[in-house]
């Protein structure tokens, strides 16, 4: 974690931990999506005042962006884990049981930061939506392309759609999202990927 940053503004310096007001702004995002979440809401959160957020972050939009960075760097650990997997199966089950875990991890919002943005975001945040999207396209790719590896290494059948596959797996990520939103427990969400990986075919 960085050494506390002083940040010059109007009157005396003010001093705070930039990562930690990072976490907490994260943490306002993750909760209420980017349009939900005011500059009140922020800096209460952060424990800053307006003129050090601008200071130290630019304005929501970067701020927003940097908080997108540390999620995916922090809380999306996991995809990396599951593409490193020798089987096709074992990805998607590493996949589903992290997404389950970064959904209902103790002292988190539930839910995914990516959905709940990408979801959320009307005209006005257009831009904001769009990066979210285009982000999540570089995974989806990379779970494309493993796949397709598996498939050349014969562990998935020679009929396999590895594109339609990795769609259906982001599906139920997806899906498996809103439900965390909606109150969903870990229990149910588990159940779910149980199931998904019960009907796994065997080449």
């Amino acid at each position: 974690m960085n050494k506390p940053e002083t940040i010059a503004v109007r009157g005396r310096p003010r001093e705070f931990c930039v990562d930690h007001a990072l976490a907490q702004a994260l943490r306002v995002f993750w909760s209420k999506g980017y349009e939900g979440s005011s500059l009140n809401d922020l800096t209460e959160a952060m424990g800053i005042t307006r003129p050090s957020l601008y200071a130290a972050f630019g304005n929501k939009e970067a701020l927003f962006r940097k908080a997108l960075d540390l999620y995916e760097r922090d809380k999306m650990a996991y995809v990396g884990k599951a593409l490193a997997q020798p089987s096709a199966r074992m990805v998607a089950e590493t996949m589903l049981r992290g997404a389950v875990d970064n959904m209902t991890g103790h002292g988190d919002p539930h839910g995914c930061l990516g959905v709940i943005a990408s979801v959320t975001c009307g005209a006005e945040a257009a831009s904001i939506r769009d990066e979210v999207l285009e982000r999540g396209k570089v995974a989806r790719q990379a779970l494309v392309d493993r796949m397709e590896r598996a498939k050349a290494e014969g562990d998935l059948p020679g009929h396999v759609d590895a594109e339609a596959l990795t769609n259906y797996m982001y599906a139920v990520v997806q899906g498996m999202s809103v439900q965390a939103g909606a109150g969903a427990t870990r229990e149910e969400l588990q159940r779910t990927a149980d199931t998904v990986l019960k009907m796994w075919f065997t080449s």
